[in-house]
């Protein structure tokens, strides 16, 4: 790489960093410019052996090492175990914050004041109710359909009742949409539980804060008022921070690639819900409890280890596909169970989970792979520990998600430089084949 001006900024690459490309098929040397550590993809395109090529593409299954877009929203950085949300550690928002209020700063960019907070707060708490055709579109699901199926047809549905949500481009009917689906989130959430259960459906509460009117919709039965233990409340909330947002992963980059045509943000959303709904995206926790419970005793853990490392078995909730340091959102999920466990009473399985971190912590095999504990290792823990059952592990995970997903569609619809998402791909099928009759094959 030749660089005309040495950088004082720690490696932040200035206008005059370029990348220099020799083509050893024709001979051709390229200077192409390196801003932000990237080249541009389509810089290659100048790279041709004759006029008539069509030039050089990057070839990337998976994005392993393509950035798509230019965002402000959350820094990862997986090498150290770090992650902001609009550069403020997650460790400090999980300590001091609320899950409304990191929403807040995922959307606007700041932490509000106490008027904005509070103007916020009482705007979501207002649009917590549903149309009354939804839930009988909730009611239309079999008795046994899959909560995180239903989310997604109902969020979807939604765009049908606020045709005007298509006006993307107005910043007024865009803000309501916006609150809108944060706070319809976790009522249809509720309801797919409720019909899961053969339960009539609790309506929302807002005399209750965000967390604790989600579990009176989950939980209440005849009381006259559900009173959510504050502890159960609190841990919901950190929860929900912690899963806000997590840069471009496979939902977000779905919710960016579907809002690109410019579709209202329900469907964008939508879209998010089904590709968190694969087993390897929001469906991980599942996989971590169906673990620990194979293994059934403490006992047990050194012949499960051996197991891994001989190939027999999976080490579920260890390892990510960006983290290769200890996720700092497990150790904050990990001192929530204390509070969840003193209300619930201890989960059997965490004590397995404990000394399956112990071991996989100290032994040098997975120490070498970099393999430590990740969010969905205690969080399935903690879902469990209140009563729900594992198909609405995903949901809890797509609620507060909700808030980082439009917060990146908010980012891409004002961003000048995107356009609709169209792939590139590398032809590998026949060419100029002839047509032959039905009867001649």
């Amino acid at each position: 790489m030749g660089t005309e001006e040495q950088t004082e900024t720690g490696g932040v690459a200035t206008a005059n960093d370029t990348l220099t490309i020799t083509d050893n098929r024709t001979g051709k040397t390229y200077e192409v410019p390196v801003e932000d550590g990237t080249i541009r993809a389509t810089a290659l395109r100048d790279i041709k052996v004759n006029e008539s090529d069509f030039g050089v593409m990057s070839y990337d299954p998976a994005f392993m090492n393509t950035a798509s877009c230019r965002s402000a929203v959350t820094y990862l950085d997986g090498e150290n175990g770090v992650l902001e949300y609009r550069g403020y550690p997650i460790e400090q928002l999980a300590e001091h914050s609320t899950y409304l209020e990191v929403a807040y700063l995922l959307v606007h960019g700041e932490l509000p004041n106490a008027k904005q907070l509070d103007e916020w707060t009482n705007k979501i708490t207002t649009h917590t109710f549903v149309h009354e055709n939804v839930k009988s579109f909730i009611q239309g699901f079999r008795y046994d359909a899959h909560p995180m199926g239903m989310l997604l047809a109902s969020v979807g549905a939604l765009s049908t009742f606020y045709p005007d949500a298509n006006q993307i481009k107005d910043p007024e009917i865009r803000y309501l949409q916006i609150i809108r689906l944060i706070a319809k989130m976790p009522t249809l959430a509720a309801f797919a539980y409720r019909h899961n259960m053969g339960q009539p459906y609790v309506y929302p509460d807002n005399d209750l804060r965000y967390p604790g009117n989600f579990l009176s919709m989950l939980f209440k039965m005849s009381e006259l008022k559900y009173e959510p233990d504050p502890r159960l409340e609190r841990a919901l909330d950190i929860l929900f921070i912690l899963h806000a947002d997590h840069e471009q992963n496979c939902s977000t980059s779905a919710v960016r690639a579907v809002g690109s045509s410019q579709v209202d943000p329900y469907s964008a959303v939508a879209a998010g819900i089904a590709a968190l709904y694969g087993p390897l995206h929001g469906g991980a926790n599942e996989q971590v409890l169906r673990m620990l419970r194979r293994i059934e005793r403490k006992e047990n853990v050194p012949d499960f280890i051996a197991g891994v490392k001989e190939g027999k078995e999976r080490l579920m909730g260890f390892g990510h596909r960006v983290y290769k340091n200890y996720d700092p959102r497990a150790k904050i999920i990990k001192k929530a169970c204390d509070d969840v466990f003193e209300v619930t009473g201890v989960n059997p399985l965490l004590e397995i989970a404990m000394e399956l971190e112990k071991i996989a912590l100290e032994d040098e095999y997975f120490v070498k792979r970099k393999l430590y504990p990740n969010v969905d290792f205690y969080s399935g823990l903690i879902y469990e520990a209140l009563h729900m059952p594992v198909g609405m592990f995903t949901v809890l995970f797509a609620i507060p998600r909700t808030s980082g997903w439009i917060s990146q569609w908010l980012e891409m619809i004002d961003d000048k430089e995107q356009k609709i998402a169209r792939p590139r791909q590398i032809y590998t099928g026949e060419r100029n084949r002839d047509y032959i009759p039905l009867d001649k094959r």
